[in-house]
């Protein structure tokens, strides 16, 4: 029995199952990420009646806040096919510099004036920009692979931030640092708040502006993009200090969010920030992906850490677990990028 078409029932079924294997290993990087998160949600929730409450959900929130911030940059700079490996150290100088230059507001005198929490807020951002451009400069200008650039920023970065501190913990920063970072409004923490905000500023800029699109072009097809008269050093040299300022922007809600400043203290975001990148499904290799990926990658990331916690599993095996989930992730992101290869060819 033919359909309408001249095209046999068993022929126009194969075409469909043809369509829909086509579909899921196109969309297999998006698909992979939102199951493991049902699969990880469904088994703690059974594993332990403490993990699927109202409470637990907000205190998953919270523990991904500021990891959710520092990724929205990474995503920007993952997306152009580049990395950023500073961005842990940019975010522990960042908060370092809020609370010192807070700490010296009384030594730091305008015409007497006593240096106000607002001008420490922005000599902080400064900061975190200045080192942003420096990446950004090594990379367009001197031609630096963005790993070895930021590896290096990464030490710079730690060592301004040790002579800051010189070994000590700095307590004080100014109020509305204070506010946002351990203050809520409504029962809702006031870091979560900033983090939904960022993560939506960032899915709005690369989903509805043109720079957005250039990120994309820049990370899809680098050599395209030059042909058809973008500038991919501006938009490479941009992504670079949209990192560092959410990086400095999550390191000064984060100190106040834990209560002091202190060396090394944001040093495990780096592989947290990556994997919830990579692990929600955007394209080491450029050009895929965006911020719905990355929300989706802070959650598995968040359910996988609190709900280990709530079973009470050894924390040494927890972190081979959180390696094993990034080990996956990767592996689905490069056979994800093999079908795409044999789609085209």
């Amino acid at each position: 029995m033919a359909s309408g078409e001249g095209v046999t029932v068993p022929e126009a079924s194969r075409q469909r199952s043809h369509r829909l294997s086509v579909i899921l290993r196109s969309q297999m990087r998006n698909i992979a990420p939102f199951l493991t998160l049902i699969f990880l949600s469904a088994f703690f929730a059974v594993a332990s009646p403490s993990f699927a409450t109202i409470d637990n959900v907000g205190n998953i929130l919270t523990q991904v806040s500021v990891t959710g911030i520092i990724a929205v940059g990474l995503t920007f700079v993952i997306l152009c096919a580049e990395i950023d490996l500073s961005i842990a150290s940019i975010a522990n100088v960042t908060g370092i510099a809020v609370a010192y230059f807070t700490v010296q507001e009384a030594y730091v005198n305008i015409a007497n004036v006593p240096l106000p929490g607002w001008a420490a807020i922005l000599l902080s951002l400064v900061l975190c920009g200045l080192l942003g451009f420096v990446n950004a400069f090594g990379l367009t200008v001197i031609g630096i692979p963005s790993f070895i650039m930021t590896l290096a920023m990464m030490q710079i970065a730690a060592g301004i931030s040790a002579l800051l501190v010189r070994g000590q913990i700095a307590y004080k920063v100014p109020d509305l640092i204070a506010t946002l970072g351990s203050g809520s409004i409504g029962g809702i923490p006031w870091i979560v708040i900033v983090a939904a905000i960022m993560l939506l500023a960032g899915h709005l800029a690369l989903t509805y502006t043109r720079f957005g699109r250039y990120v994309y072009m820049v990370g899809g097809n680098r050599e395209a993009a030059e042909y058809s008269g973008l500038n991919v050093n501006l938009i490479l040299g941009s992504v670079m200090v949209i990192s560092a300022v959410c990086a400095g922007i999550g390191g000064m809600l984060g100190v106040a969010h834990f209560g002091s400043a202190q060396q090394n203290e944001f040093d495990t975001y780096l592989l947290d920030s990556i994997a919830a990148v990579v692990v929600g499904g955007t394209s080491l290799f450029g050009g895929r992906g965006g911020i719905g990926n990355t929300i989706v990658g802070l959650f598995v990331l968040g359910v996988l850490n609190n709900g280990l916690d709530h079973v009470n599993i050894d924390s040494f095996l927890k972190i081979l677990i959180r390696g094993l989930i990034l080990l996956a992730a990767l592996v689905i992101n490069v056979y994800a990028q093999r079908l795409r290869a044999k789609a085209v060819d």
